[in-house]
Formats: structure tokens, sequence, C-alpha cells
């Protein structure tokens, strides 16, 4: 798994992060007329369609912020159905009973997250398993996409430069598919959160040991007095998609 998600790494220094725009990416994904109108990304995506651009990925992520569907405080009881059922897999050995159980209730799950890295790993693993390789690289694909258009969002390594993100979850799977631990997370301002790892690491002779992530999109329509309860966290190095060359 470590080996697969080697290339997600393999990003430009983000000196140049591409900061989510809201103001561009509304303007841009409800113009019929535009290569980003939300409408036809959103079935390019659901298509697995292998043509879509990291341009597109960042219209299709950032865009859904401003979807009617997007409800990131609302509970996703099919999120601890599907993590309940993945950890009763044996990765080397599942039997294809419990694999199509487990698509079913992800596709469920992704209707309220469509874009859960998580969530479209273990698809990616469950179809795999099943020998289906168009949808294993399909979900792969859409799940590499989505991780690369939040790590190109910011560095991270301060407030003034944290990695956007539309669902909590989201920051400790791009953490995960990075290969760093972390722990819970804290808020520090009003629309960022610091989020420790669990072992600091050092990189250019600088000891990390955290990255902020912008959670204001979540936040935009809370319902007063909303207290957020955090799932359970689930590492992507549990089971092992197919690597594509």
């Amino acid at each position: 798994m470590k080996r697969l998600l080697l290339a997600l790494l393999w990003l430009p220094a983000l000196a140049a992060a591409k900061v989510p725009d809201d103001e561009d990416i509304l303007v841009k994904t409800m113009d019929a007329a535009s290569p980003y109108y939300y409408t036809s990304l959103m079935m390019r995506y659901n298509a697995g369609d292998p043509t879509l651009t990291d341009d597109d990925y960042h219209y299709l992520y950032y865009g859904y912020a401003e979807q009617e569907e997007y409800k990131p405080l609302e509970s996703n009881p099919d999120m601890d159905k599907l993590l309940m059922l993945a950890a009763g897999l044996d990765p080397d050995r599942p039997d294809r009973e419990t694999l199509e159980a487990l698509l079913v209730i992800a596709e469920k799950a992704r209707q309220r997250d469509p874009f859960s890295p998580k969530i479209l790993n273990l698809m990616a693993y469950a179809y795999g398993a099943l020998g289906d390789r168009a949808q294993e690289k399909a979900c792969y694909d859409r799940m590499n996409g989505i991780l690369r258009t939040i790590l190109a969002s910011g560095d991270g390594l301060s407030q003034k430069s944290p990695r956007h993100i539309l669902m909590f979850d989201h920051a400790t799977d791009a953490l995960s598919a990075e290969g760093l631990a972390s722990t819970k997370g804290r808020i520090v301002s009003r629309t960022v959160e610091f989020v420790p790892l669990v072992e600091p690491y050092v990189v250019d002779g600088k000891k990390r040991r955290g990255f902020y992530f912008d959670f204001g999109r979540i936040y935009r329509n809370k319902p007063e007095g909303y207290t957020y309860k955090r799932d359970r966290t689930w590492q992507f190095n549990n089971l092992k998609p197919r690597e594509y060359k």
C-alpha cells in the first residue's frame, strides 16, 4: 500500500499552491458554457473518466461546497457500517460475499461523501479482489485526484498556508496517504485546525510536528449549538489495492 501511495507525494513545490478561490469556483462551476460546469464534471467523475485533469479535480472537489448535496455536518451511518465490515476482512483472503456487501455499503456512504479517500480506497481494494480491474483503477484514480487536490491547496506548515478540506476526515486521510499517523486535531482559529503527528519528522533540517487544515467550508452553514463528533480513524495501509504503472 505504501508503494501504491508514493505517487501521491510527487507534487511540485507548493510555493505556487493552488489555494481555492471560492468566487472563481462558483462562477466557473455554475456556467454551463464553462469546461468546469459542475453537472458535467460530476457526471465525468462518476463515470470514471480517466481524462479528468488536476484542474478538473480542483473545481470538482471545491465546487462541491456550493452544491445543495454538500452537508458535511450530517452523520454518515453507512460509513460506520463500511469501516466495521472492512475491519473484519482478511485482506489477503477476503470472501466474495463480504466484498460485494462492502461495495454496496460503500456506494451508500459515498452518496454523503463522494470524495472520501478512505471510501474510494476501500472500493478500489474490493473491486481488485473481485477481479474487476477497470473499476479498481477508476476508484484508484478518483482517490488520487482528490488527494492531489488537497495536497496542492497549501503546504499545511502554517496557519497562513493550510490545506483546504471539505470534511474533517479528509485531513487525516491525506496524512495517512503520505504515511503519517496523526492524533486528534485542535482548533487554532475560526477556520483552521492543527492536526499533530504521532511522531514528528524532519524535512530540510526542520522538525514538523503536524499540519494545518482549513475547515472553513464545513462550518459555513453550521446549525446553532452544533457539536462535531469525529468518526473513528482508518489507516490506508491496512488494505492493499493494486499498484498501477
